[in-house]
């Protein structure tokens, strides 16, 4: 079949990676892509949220199936916008309504639902600009520290972990009153602090039934140590060590069955990716939050260990028959590495000629922020790279990972040096 992947970043060349090894898939187009899928598909110079240029495509090229990577497109409303028109409602499409979509672009959709389905979280209150001083008020009765989340989506940029009251307070009215991260500062989630370690949960599910893929821990903010701005993603690693079967038994009975029953019984049309972002406080899971679709550097990581046919896997969430399907997984660990430019996430320069790639032996090189120009291969992103090997164990996938960074160059390219270290203590 003629297949249609959604995306630009180092999710989307994973994933068409991977797709690229299924026999059911004929051609892969990437809209739009970057260098390193332009090297393995069809790149088409297309912003995926622009649904007529995507009909388009889908109706010239003769497309069979859309995978949609990001999740501005399932916000907006692309599986809506296929289902009501009579060209493309018999094309499937992998990803929520954009009803299902507020799972993650509305914080206060997500902590409403998980209160409904008592589904464990951080207890929470949400305020507009005419109630920010009531907001003030609130911040007052927690303990330190203190969590603010824009309810709309921010880039991954959106969520502010502060120690100090009167800068809490200050920041709560930057973002609903002076609009610091714009429109999805409209209305703030300030939520109590979970004090535990993070992990993140993937979930395939076709409505109705769900497959458990594997766990993965990403590290977000810029500098080492947990320090400095949040990112999209500096690296992760898979499996999670502490993410035990007595824990997974957990999430799977606490969590994951309530989430696909409570969209089930919402009637919430939903056949895609739940990315359920956790922390184990004292081995009890709690959800911090829920992704629409797959996680950015986490893909990296989670895809490469997946032994399935992921378009058989598609096909069958397509079908509603994902119950049929067991998934099977690569007992190694992945570790995975993201390059960036330096000054990210600040401001950064583009166009720096990338230079190693033929020296990179035993890992993958997965491309975020690239593109192609006369034959040169350039840095177009704040992250530019997501390097990627398996392991006996997490030291070893790490060692090859900085072994293989160590023979790629880029002006300014900047990574951390210290992704899984903190599981191996």
């Amino acid at each position: 079949m003629t297949i249609l992947l959604l995306g630009s970043g180092g999710r989307e060349h994973a994933l068409a990676w991977k797709m690229l090894q299924s026999p059911l898939c004929t051609q892969l187009l990437v809209a739009p892509g970057n260098a390193g899928t332009a090297q393995i598909a069809t790149n088409l110079s297309i912003n995926p949220t622009d649904f007529k240029a995507v009909k388009n495509a889908v109706l010239e090229h003769r497309v069979n199936m859309v995978v949609v990577g990001p999740e501005d497109p399932l916000v907006a409303g692309i599986v809506d916008f296929f289902q009501s028109d009579e060209q493309l409602q018999n094309i499937p499409v992998i990803g929520p309504s954009a009803y299902g979509a507020q799972l993650e672009g509305s914080k206060e959709f997500a902590k409403e639902f998980m209160v409904r389905h008592q589904i464990p979280t951080a207890a929470y209150q949400s305020f507009h600009a005419d109630t920010v001083e009531q907001g003030c008020r609130f911040l007052e009765t927690l303990t330190p520290p203190y969590v603010l989340k824009a309810d709309g989506l921010a880039a991954g940029k959106g969520v502010l972990i502060m120690h100090d009251l009167e800068e809490a307070q200050n920041e709560l009215r930057q973002m609903l009153v002076h609009a610091k991260f714009g429109q999805a500062s409209s209305k703030v989630v300030i939520e109590e602090f979970l004090d535990g370690i993070e992990l993140s949960c993937f979930v395939l599910t076709d409505g109705k039934n769900y497959q458990l893929l594997p766990t993965a821990k990403d590290y977000k903010r810029i500098g080492e140590g947990d320090t400095g701005l949040n990112t999209g993603g500096m690296g992760a690693i898979s499996p999670v060590p502490f993410a035990d079967a007595a824990f997974m038994q957990k999430v799977e009975q606490q969590i994951v069955i309530p989430t696909v029953n409570g969209l089930y019984a919402e009637k919430i049309n939903y056949k895609g990716f739940i990315f359920i972002g956790l922390i184990n406080v004292d081995g009890n899971p709690k959800v911090i939050e829920y992704n629409v679709r797959m996680g950015d550097p986490e893909t990296e990581v989670v895809i490469p260990r997946l032994e399935n046919d992921l378009v058989a896997l598609f096909q069958a969430i397509a079908e509603q028959k994902l119950n049929e399907i067991s998934i099977h997984t690569n007992p190694q660990t992945a570790a995975t590495v993201v390059v960036v430019s330096g000054g990210y996430p600040e401001d950064y320069q583009k166009g720096k000629e990338i230079t190693g790639f033929d020296k990179v032996e035993d890992s993958m090189v997965f491309h975020a922020g690239t593109k192609e120009q006369n034959g040169q291969i350039l840095s177009n992103g704040g992250r530019v790279l997501a390097v990627t090997s398996f392991g006996d164990s997490i030291q070893e996938a790490i060692k090859k990972s900085y072994q293989n960074i160590a023979k790629l160059h880029f002006d300014t390219m900047y990574f951390r040096k210290d992704i899984g270290l903190d599981l191996l203590i």
